[in-house]
């Protein structure tokens, strides 16, 4: 792939730029309501100026934007250290699906309401049993008088306690091998027979939760890409959700290395061997993610669709980020673990990163297999 841009993206890339100086919303406030309103009007503005759902076709409110000018909005808006959109998982994951899959009548109705942020969306794939095996789920849904009612149980749900929709999978035919009696609903998350319990993180903060689902309705109008087709929407849902991390995440890694550095020039380490050592490594680690991002990204842009290369940069940004916020912790010494300091919240979150968005254990299997074209264990 030639990582040169050209005069067209160059000219997007200098555009951007000057719009996050002059619309920078400033400093995010404390609490957790407040956070989220100040990006959900920050999501607002975004979308007026058609950067919300920059990749999405101009007909549903997009630019149309290729791949790379996509690429240089994620990694602009990380330098700019402006904050992310209050509804990201609608943005990401909810409409692409809804655009590739859905009904033009679902078009109508769910796309404004996600770029606009009026409309939050969560993504209800693992169960208690079933986190890392999704075609293990035991949601259940029963057809029943042109509805469907779901029972069922789903945990680590992000942003649910603020969402009206969920990107729900559950099982609709009981006696159908596990990957095929799969569908995939949108499930309005307004209704008594849905209960949403936060889950505590060792950061204090509670963007996971647990969702029990008992008797839930959901009308036939809001089944996308047609009943016991759920497993391929899924993996579409995924694949657009880590093709989504890589630039952002490699420019995000490269300025927290940044400050890695400033941090070992303050306590006077920058002359340690081991130290340099261990920060250059990391630094060719974080290059070598924005690299494999755009390997992926070249793949997509000859497919249309996100492959499996997405798993891999997932992956290596996780180890990448831990292993950086590990040593941050040893420069700081004593004042590491009980200190609260950013470095301490960075190093408490990243112990989810190899959680979240696909364990590093399941990455592993599906580079193996899908990337390398290694024999399945199983």
């Amino acid at each position: 792939m030639d990582l040169t841009l050209s005069p067209q993206e160059e000219s997007f890339r200098d555009e951007l730029r000057a719009w996050l100086s002059d619309n920078h919303p400033g400093p995010e406030p404390s609490g957790d309501e407040a956070a989220f309103e100040y990006r959900r009007s920050w999501q607002r503005k975004l979308d007026d100026a058609r950067y919300a759902g920059l990749s999405w076709p101009e007909e549903y409110g997009g630019r149309g934007a290729t791949l790379i000018e996509q690429a240089i909005f994620n990694e602009e808006l990380v330098r700019a250290r402006a904050p992310m959109p209050a509804n990201v998982l609608g943005l990401i994951m909810g409409g692409p699906v809804v655009i590739a899959h859905g009904s033009e009548e679902q078009k109508e109705r769910f796309l404004k309401p996600i770029l606009t942020a009026e409309e939050i969306w969560c993504q209800g794939f693992s169960e208690p049993e079933s986190g890392s095996d999704l075609a293990s789920l035991k949601t259940k849904a029963v057809k029943d008088n042109g509805s469907w009612v779901v029972t069922g149980q789903k945990v680590w749900t992000t942003f649910a306690h603020e969402a009206k929709w969920c990107m729900l999978v559950a099982r609709t035919d009981q006696d159908a091998p596990k990957h095929k009696g799969l569908t995939y609903f949108i499930l309005d998350m307004e209704q008594d027979a849905v209960q949403v319990r936060p889950l505590r993180q060792i950061t204090g903060e509670a963007e996971f939760n647990e969702l029990f689902i008992e008797e839930a309705r959901i009308p036939d109008e809001n089944v996308v890409g047609g009943v016991g087709n759920g497993w391929m929407v899924a993996i579409t849902t995924l694949m657009h959700e880590r093709a989504g991390i890589g630039f952002s995440s490699a420019v995000g890694l490269k300025i927290a290395l940044g400050q890695l550095m400033e941090l070992v020039a303050e306590r006077g380490l920058a002359d340690d061997d081991v130290i340099r050592q261990r920060v250059a490594q990391l630094y060719i680690e974080a290059e070598v993610t924005r690299l494999t991002a755009s390997r992926g990204l070249t793949q997509q842009m000859k497919t249309g669709v996100p492959g499996p290369e997405g798993s891999l940069v997932k992956w290596q940004w996780s180890d990448t980020n831990q292993a950086m916020t590990e040593l941050a912790t040893e420069v700081r010494g004593p004042e590491g673990p009980v200190v609260d300091d950013e470095w301490t919240y960075r190093f408490l979150r990243a112990r989810a990163n190899s959680i979240e968005g696909g364990t590093t254990e399941i990455l592993r299997n599906i580079v193996a297999e899908r990337v390398l074209g290694l024999p399945r264990m199983r």
